[in-house]
């Protein structure tokens, strides 16, 4: 930001604490009865979420994380400050002050530090997507405009090439695991590389020595402080903006329907780029005085999960589709299955109508497989089949729906911890608002949110923008209604809508639920295509059954392709029956491999490959 005089920047300051004043007071006047939680501490930065919780909470443990092969480290909330000032003091002795900062990687310890040294007083970072290659990655750089780029062992030889090449802005490179600068040697020439540990080490003199220009650094919570990117390829992505406002009031509003206390132990799985792990799996934590324990890789995840203890997983529905299936393989590997379906019944009775929790005496072995204190679930970024929620509850683990968008910072609603309903994705936030704009005959019409998350716009899309942010409500291309209740129910994307030759309307997405309700299919995308005389159009199906699932069902013959293709006709059959003729599936294709999808874990719809049999 352009620096201000002392006074002008004090007022500045006391207009954020008038802002988010307004939002603590929206959520001690909200009357609903799920906004439970409302000790929630004003913020209006960023850095206030660290430097806060680090007063506050300064021995708590902040991170479980792993450096190496090995048991977990732990860092504290002072040792995480103190980090963050270093490293940030020093990028300011690089003069990277006012610049933009890419950082890619993984989801650990290193990147947090790097992403806060930039926007808690240094500049604008630019989150990059660590599955980009190199042609998407290097477009990102220019268009962002980064100068510098932190980055892991994996990216290097990339962004050597990139700067060596010398058509990017690009003029420091940071590697986060290094330990020495070195000098990298690529095809287009030689360039230096620094040790972002080594950095950590001269900002730590710098602070030592009185240098406080990272510390006293102004920042201005109404500006741009992260240009992150949506997935997409080159051409496609959009440059989201947002501000400290929008990251703040979040972080204020979303802990009032669910409860996160200062001992509970995040276990971060997801890819901290997206806006989904970084304000929820990372900035919550942070400012709730909560420790965050990273995951190692999905492989480890089990086996992470008993070293850490977590209370509390955030993630995407394929992870919890995985671990559900895990769970049920073991279940009839010991031929309880019968045993297990009987005792969730038993178990959501006393959960829903009694409020008392038996599951320990039908499955508490499952709970020992996630840490052994497990407390809750949270779901978002895709449908989920609720009957999966139902499981976990039933399991003793709390399982809730979330629902946002990057373009909301990114939360637009969560289910209250006290009332989920497995089929919605939850109500909207004290202080901000949801509607349905232009509703059906049915009240399904397109889900629109308001509130202080809501982003400043598309980086160089003014156009985009007035699209999408009308009238100061954000129209997020979901379709659903609000019930009674004031709960959300997502039908569909508004994009995907198949419309009949008479009219009506069919979300691909219901019947996709509809199909993988069945245990022997495991992935299935219902599109619309032109009927074989080509003067009609029909409903289609790409199917990926469960394999595994299906050899225990019909033995050898999940080897005879016209077998496996009559005992999935007579899957969907069965939900054909169940919808009007119009919604009817008419064409099924069977795969072998998983549908393709992109780096948020989303199929592709439009991708020719995704609507072939193989």
């Amino acid at each position: 930001m352009v620096q201000v005089s002392a006074e002008e920047y004090r007022k500045m300051c006391e207009d954020d604490r008038q802002w988010a004043q307004k939002i603590i007071d929206a959520i001690h006047n909200d009357p609903r009865p799920f906004v439970k939680y409302k000790d929630q501490r004003l913020i209006t930065t960023i850095r206030d979420i660290l430097v806060d919780s680090a007063k506050i909470f300064p021995d708590n443990v902040a991170f479980y994380t792993k450096f190496e092969k090995g048991p977990y480290k732990q860092i504290t909330y002072k040792e995480f400050l103190d980090d963050v000032n270093a490293l940030g003091t020093a990028f300011h002795d690089l003069g990277l002050k006012d610049n933009r900062v890419a950082i890619i990687g993984d989801t650990n310890y290193t990147w947090s530090i790097a992403d806060l040294a930039v926007c808690c007083g240094t500049g604008i970072a630019v989150p990059l997507d660590r599955e980009l290659p190199y042609a998407d990655l290097k477009n990102l750089i220019i268009e962002s405009g980064s100068t510098a780029v932190s980055f892991d062992k994996r990216h290097e030889p990339i962004f050597a090439k990139m700067m060596a090449e010398g058509d990017t802005p690009l003029r420091t490179l940071i590697a986060q695991q290094e330990h020495e600068d070195r000098t990298v040697e690529t095809e287009c020439g030689s360039v230096t590389v620094l040790s972002q540990w080594k950095l950590l080490e001269r900002g730590k003199e710098l602070v030592a020595s009185g240098d406080r220009r990272f510390i006293d650094a102004q920042i201005d919570s109404r500006e741009m402080s992260i240009l992150l990117f949506t997935s997409g390829t080159t051409g496609m992505a959009k440059g989201i903006m947002l501000s400290h406002r929008n990251i703040c009031a979040d972080i204020m509003i979303a802990p009032t329907v669910l409860a996160v206390y200062p001992n509970d132990i995040f276990f971060s799985v997801l890819p901290i780029h997206h806006t989904y792990e970084y304000c929820c799996d990372f900035l919550m934590p942070i400012y709730k005085g909560a420790a965050i324990a990273h995951c190692e890789g999905l492989k480890y995840i089990v086996r992470n999960m008993q070293e850490a203890h977590p209370t509390m997983l955030l993630a995407v529905p394929a992870i919890y589709e995985a671990l559900n299936k895990q769970i049920w393989k073991g279940i009839r590997a010991k031929g309880k299955e019968a045993t297990a379906k009987k005792g969730i019944k038993l178990s959501l009775f006393f959960r829903r109508k009694l409020h008392i929790d038996i599951s320990d005496m039908f499955f508490k072995e499952i709970k020992q497989t996630v840490g052994g204190k497990m407390r809750l679930f949270i779901t978002g970024g895709a449908a989920i089949n609720p009957a999966i929620l139902d499981n976990f509850q039933a399991f003793g683990i709390n399982a809730v729906q979330g629902y946002g968008l990057s373009e909301c910072a990114p939360m637009g609603a969560l289910n209250p911890d006290t009332a989920p309903k497995s089929h919605s994705i939850g109500v909207h936030f004290p202080g901000c608002d949801a509607m349905i704009f232009q509703p059906g005959p049915d009240g399904i019409g397109e889900i629109c949110l308001q509130g202080e998350n809501v982003m400043l716009g598309y980086y160089n899309r003014p156009d985009l923008t007035a699209e999408t942010v009308r009238d100061g409500w954000l129209h997020t291309g979901d379709l659903g209604y609000i019930d009674k209740d004031g709960y959300i129910v997502i039908t569909g994307r508004a994009k995907n809508v198949i419309i009949t030759n008479n009219g009506k309307n069919v979300f691909p997405e219901e019947l996709e639920y509809q199909l993988c309700l069945a245990d022997e299919i495991s992935e299935a995308m219902v599109f619309q295509e032109d009927s074989e005389n080509k003067e009609d159009t029909q409903i289609a199906a790409t199917i990926v059954p469960d394999w595994e699932r299906l050899r225990e069902l019909i033995g050898n013959d999940a080897d005879d392709a016209d077998k496996v293709f009559k005992y999935i006709w007579g899957l969907v059959d069965k939900v054909n029956d169940e919808n009007p003729g119009y919604k009817m599936i008419r064409r099924i294709l069977i795969r072998h491999t998983p549908l393709e999808k992109n780096t948020s874990n989303k199929v592709v719809r439009f991708l020719p490959g995704n609507r072939e049999a193989n």
